[in-house]
This record gives C-alpha cells, sequence and structure tokens, in this order.
C-alpha cells in the first residue's frame, strides 16, 4: 500500500491514531482520558498530522477497529472512519481489534505457542478469540463469563488484569495501538471487513418496543 495511511481505534477505554506511510509508523498517539471517544479522536487526529506535516488530503486510505467492543466508543470510532472517507473520497478498512493486539503480541514475541486474546467486555465478561502462534485466529470472537473460559494458555489484553485467577498467564499488550492496526492493514496482515461495528450482544441503550394495543 503506497500514499498515507490514517488508523485509529475506539474499541477500548482510550482512543489511538496512528498515521503510515506505507513503509513505516509515522506517529502514534493515545488520549488519557477514559471513555472520552467523542471529545479525544478528532483532536488526536489533527495532532498525528500536524506533527508529521501531513495534510488530511495526503491521506489515501483510513484503517479503523471493529471491535468487538462497547457500542458508544465503537460508534465514534465508526462514523468519523465513513465521514472522513466520504469527504476525502478515500477507501476505509476495518479489521477485528482482537486481530491486532494478537498480531502485535506475535510480531514482537510476546508469544511463542497458541494463545488467547481477552478484552474487556464489562458486566463482569470479556470478549474473546483464540490464536494460533504466527496471531492467526482459530476461534472466536465471542463473548464470555471469565470463569467459564479459564485458561493455562497465554493471554493477551486487558483480560488477565481484571480477571487474574481466570488468565493466570498475562503476557503482550493490554490495549490495542494504532501503529499495529497500520501495520496490519499496510502489510495485508489482517483479515478486512467493511467499517461495520463487530457487536457480540446487543447495545446497553435500544430504543424502546412499541407497545401493542390494548384489545
Amino acid at each position: 500500500m503506497s500514499g498515507v495511511l490514517l488508523a485509529f481505534d475506539t474499541s477500548s477505554a482510550l482512543v489511538s491514531v496512528a498515521l503510515h506511510d506505507g513503509a513505516d509508523v509515522l506517529v502514534e498517539l493515545s488520549s488519557d482520558q477514559p471513555l472520552k471517544h467523542g471529545e479525544s479522536l478528532a483532536p488526536l487526529i489533527a495532532r498525528a498530522l500536524a506533527q508529521t506535516g501531513v495534510d488530511r488530503r495526503d491521506l489515501t486510505a483510513l484503517a479503523v477497529g471493529v471491535g468487538p467492543g462497547p457500542f458508544t466508543g465503537l460508534r465514534v470510532g465508526l462514523v468519523t472512519a465513513r465521514t472522513l472517507a466520504l469527504v476525502l473520497e478515500v477507501p476505509v478498512y476495518g479489521v477485528c481489534s482482537l486481530d491486532v493486539l494478537a498480531i502485535e503480541a506475535a510480531d514482537t514475541g510476546a508469544v511463542q505457542s497458541d494463545f488467547l486474546v481477552a478484552t474487556d467486555a464489562r458486566r463482569k465478561e470479556v470478549y474473546l478469540a483464540s490464536y494460533d502462534a504466527d496471531g492467526a485466529r482459530v476461534a472466536g470472537p465471542s463473548v464470555a463469563k471469565p470463569t467459564a473460559v479459564a485458561t493455562d494458555l497465554p493471554v493477551v489484553g486487558e483480560g488477565p488484569l481484571l480477571y487474574p485467577e481466570a488468565f493466570p498467564r498475562p503476557v503482550g499488550p493490554t490495549r490495542l495501538a494504532a501503529g499495529w492496526l497500520a501495520r496490519a492493514v499496510a502489510e495485508e496482515r489482517a483479515e478486512l471487513h467493511d467499517p461495520e461495528p463487530l457487536y457480540l450482544r446487543r447495545p446497553d441503550a435500544v430504543s424502546p418496543s412499541v407497545r401493542k394495543p390494548v384489545s
């Protein structure tokens, strides 16, 4: 992939943004305010462009994490990605956020065998997927109670920090870094998806159902 790729992810509590020029990551930034996706994403993108001297008209593609993750955070990232792609007339590639964590873990040598990625799904649950030693997904993603998927395998992500009794072998990164999302797309390492949210359950906020008329 030639040109400049803008990558960002809002599937976790913190927003991450990166730029990739086809050869390497130019800049990677992350927010320092948890759960402030709407307030953080646009300023981070602006900072990344300013720090590298890249004009947004120089962007040739976008990459965005599609989750799984909390409804509100994912929506911010995906709406932004679709809007920018429309305005700039560039393609946008979605990637499973768990896959990006797996690629980083495999490429940095944090894992040398089969492993899992487990991230915070709230409600005392985790988003989970299984991977081989090269970081290729072999099962999942799914959502489950930690006790139901407890394992002695190495586990990447926030899961082991939140539930050490279920995942006693924490390894690798805990949160997705947009630089690795950019590498995954630029180097054609990841399965690409439409920029649609990967929800594994219904959002917390749903429209009220229509009441049936009383007969």
